[in-house]
């Protein structure tokens, strides 16, 4: 992955700073809440949604498995209805290639649809060192890009700001990008959108070439298909000459009936609706409607990787609808910037570290920015076992071990800073494989109970900064339960 977001302090440190910010946790705080309220009520309208998502999962893990033959089928349909296909192997080179193309053109400047794929390659910036301008035309990734800011959530990027701060950010900046925005701004959300709508207006009647990604490629007929609330999709979709999607190598599904199971889990479990107001879908190009030319760069960038480990691959059944964000405790406290990803909450968590490796402090730390509640599993659509994911990651960091980087097999070494993690899991499998050693252990905790510390030392005083000892038993439950076994009773 690029290194846009790279950087940054492991996640406990930026998390630190973030929960001082009390403006910074009352927008996530609201935001979250009402999103996943309104998603409750949305999902529990259908009957057979524990059959839905057991059909997403099966879908998305069968794809997984015959992923090469599915890729090469969409290939060929893709082309054979008017598209070129080109193959990006990580950022630089799908960067490389979209600069390339954009040149080709003769156009100096892009519109943008929505795109965590775009994000994850820092390809606005890539354009940008190119002489290449780009402009997003979702309404939450234009606040974003307005204020020089990151997002901070995925189906939302400017979850973190409020109504105030996106009318200073509009009355500040839209003048240096286009259209300023209408004199006097008030905060009402009309008036924000309207503000937003003709700033882009003249941006989609202009541009000759606009940048896309996908939600789902249909591998039998070559189909793109982008679910969107706005429009701004459909205009990119449509107006411009040139159309180019990046689109990650996951993102496919085997036939177009597939798509009738995300179709109605999509939408509810990101926008809480019952269907999306604009799901646009196009094959290849056709005479007279719509662009003429265009292209597919399918995105591998460390998802080969990813697929290569039975226990990790799950996440990449991920179809980015951010449930688990709305119910993750941790992310509404801190907030998207401080995972150092485009993909934050509890899916950047264990998405991340596996794109990118762990080398980083920040993606070392991410498998432990949870919980582990397990309610980002309850809600996810294609039923992905995040917390499962997240153990694994952290015996990954503690312990090292094999893992699959650039598609060549290599051996971790731990990561720095876990002696303590490693020595403690090592004395507990002593014990536990020593069922007399683990019972006298018991009775002599038991037997000291009164002697028990109120915080822990040295690395476990952060545990007990925010957290109580449990009380130690009176006796050991191995003794309560030879005791009334044998009484008489």
């Amino acid at each position: 992955m690029t290194g846009t977001h790279l950087g940054m302090p492991a996640f406990p440190a930026a998390a630190r700073e973030a929960v001082r910010d009390e403006v910074l946790r009352a927008n996530l705080r609201h935001a979250t809440h009402t999103i996943r309220d309104k998603r409750r009520r949305a999902v529990a309208e259908l009957a057979d949604w524990d059959r839905l998502r057991a059909a997403g999962k099966a879908v998305k893990d069968h794809t997984l498995r015959h992923l090469d033959r599915y890729l090469l089928q969409l290939e060929e349909a893709v082309t054979a209805a008017g598209g070129t296909v080109h193959w990006a192997a990580d950022a630089d080179e799908a960067n490389r290639i979209v600069t390339d193309l954009v040149r080709s053109t003769g156009e100096r400047e892009v519109v943008k649809v929505k795109s965590m794929a775009t994000q994850e390659i820092g390809l606005n910036e890539a354009l940008e060192a190119a002489g290449i301008a780009a402009y997003e035309t979702d309404l939450a990734e234009l606040i974003v890009q307005l204020g020089h800011d990151r997002p901070s959530h995925i189906l939302v990027p400017a979850i973190h700001r409020n109504r105030a701060e996106i009318r200073d950010i509009f009355r500040a900046e839209m003048g240096s990008w286009g259209r300023a925005a209408p004199e006097p701004l008030g905060d009402d959300p009309r008036e924000l959108a309207e503000a937003a709508r003709l700033h882009l207006r003249e941006k989609f009647l202009r541009a000759k070439v606009a940048v896309s990604g996908a939600n789902f490629m249909v591998a039998e007929s070559g189909t793109m298909v982008v679910f969107e609330s706005e429009g701004n999709g459909r205009m990119c979709l449509t107006l411009p000459e040139t159309l180019i999607s990046v689109v990650g190598i996951e993102k496919v599904v085997p036939t177009f009936r597939d798509l009738e199971i995300f179709l109605q889990t999509l939408p509810r479990s990101s926008t809480a609706e019952r269907m999306n107001p604009y799901t646009t879908m196009w094959t290849g190009t056709t005479d007279g409607d719509g662009p003429s030319a265009f292209h597919l760069v399918l995105l591998d960038n460390g998802r080969t990787d990813t697929l290569a480990d039975p226990t990790g691959r799950q996440a990449l059944r991920c179809i980015r609808c951010s449930a688990c964000l709305n119910v993750c405790p941790v992310y509404e406290r801190a907030g998207g910037h401080a995972y150092g990803s485009v993909y934050p909450g509890p899916i950047g968590a264990i998405l991340s570290p596996q794109l990118r490796g762990t080398g980083s402090a920040i993606d070392a730390s991410l498998p432990y920015a949870s919980t582990l509640c397990g309610a980002c599993y309850e809600v996810c659509p294609v039923a992905i076992d995040i917390p499962e994911v997240l153990v694994h990651l952290r015996e990954r960091v503690a312990q090292g071990g094999p893992v699959t980087r650039g598609g060549v097999r290599v051996t971790l070494r731990p990561a720095h800073g876990h002696t303590a993690e490693r020595a403690a899991m090592r004395a507990a499998r002593l014990l536990l494989d020593r069922p007399g050693a683990l019972r006298s252990a018991e009775r002599l905790l038991a037997r000291a109970r009164r002697l028990a510390p109120r915080r822990l030392p040295g690395a476990g005083r952060a545990w007990t900064d925010s957290r109580e000892l449990p009380t130690v038993a009176a006796e050991p439950f191995r003794d309560w339960w030879a005791r009334e076994r044998s009484d008489p009773r």
